[in-house]
């Protein structure tokens, strides 16, 4: 089956999953320009990186997008949480997931999503309407420093596709809701492994009763379970 399920969610994702390929170049340039000349933190990025990054999607790969919707069925996930909305395409994916897990066990369900900047937030919801899930979103918009202050478990799924700075803080305040048995991915670990550093020391502290492998996608892709 070709994901999302629903036909209307499927034809918005197919789209906007085609639109942010095609700013692969475009970004692959800017940032190997950066890289070049030395002048990147990706512990933190500079207002021109901001900037530029303003207009781009970088949205979940499809195949990633598609194994995180199947994870939340396979898990029967009613609360999932994503950090790092950005133009709301990986929450189509999510958001179709809840919902069919909601409808055949009856029930409700929900996506809590995060954005900070405010065009992409709004762009998100345009696109949520369109493909016919923003009754299954809950958009929290602003740092998630504070939006995320009252969240409340149980937590089934989180999908980690933030900038790596914010990784650490996201799963400080998510962890302690998890759920035994509920999965966290975090995207492109393999890739920026060291800036992830703080965020791995999370994840692989005893204490927080979680196991984490990086699974073999483009870039890595850590899947963390709460024991």
């Amino acid at each position: 089956m070709t994901l999302p399920a629903d036909p209307k969610a499927r034809a918005v994702a197919e789209r906007l999953h085609a639109r942010s390929a095609a700013q692969e170049a475009e970004l692959g340039a800017y940032f190997g320009r950066r890289a070049k000349e030395g002048t990147l933190d990706w512990k933190g990025l500079d207002a021109e990186a901001h900037s530029f990054m303003a207009d781009k999607l970088v949205a979940l790969e499809p195949d990633k997008a598609a194994f995180c919707a199947q994870v939340c069925r396979a898990l029967r996930a009613r609360t999932v949480v994503e950090v790092g909305t950005s133009y709301g395409v990986s929450t189509i994916h999510l958001a179709d997931a809840v919902r069919e897990v909601a409808l055949a066990g009856g029930g409700a369900g929900k996506v809590i999503a995060t954005e900070y900047e405010p065009a992409k937030a709004a762009a998100a919801r345009a696109h949520w309407a369109e493909a016919g899930v923003s009754d299954v979103i809950e958009l929290r918009e602003g740092d998630l420093r504070e939006t995320l202050k009252d969240l409340q478990g149980p937590i089934d799924f989180v999908l980690m596709d933030i900038w790596t700075e914010m990784a650490r803080p996201a799963i400080e305040m998510i962890g302690p809701h998890l759920r035994p048995g509920a999965v966290v991915i975090a995207d492109n670990t393999a890739q920026f492994a060291h800036a992830y550093a703080d965020y791995f020391a999370y994840v692989n502290d005893p204490a927080n009763a979680l196991r984490t492998q990086t699974l073999p996608f483009s870039n890595g892709l850590e899947f963390t379970v709460k024991c």
